[in-house]
């Protein structure tokens, strides 16, 4: 495939350079590269985890009644 000049490759592009750059990583020491993945893919576990409360906490804060639609009792 011809890449026309001026346009920019795409992701999939840059995530096989990432991959060859981790196979590299892990062929040339691979303990302190495998412990590398471990702490990413832990890290990127809990970021997900995260993320995924926070959506949870805003969708039901956006169904919650407003404070001028709540029944006030007296």
């Amino acid at each position: 495939m011809i890449r026309r000049p001026g346009r920019k490759p795409t992701l999939a592009l840059w995530m096989l350079v990432a991959l060859a750059d981790v196979a590299l990583l892990v062929a040339a020491r691979p303990a302190p590269a495998l412990l590398a993945l471990a702490v990413a893919a832990l890290t990127a576990a809990a970021v997900a985890l995260v993320a995924r409360r926070a959506q949870t906490t805003r969708v039901a804060l956006a169904g919650s009644p407003a404070p001028s639609d709540a029944q006030r009792t007296p």
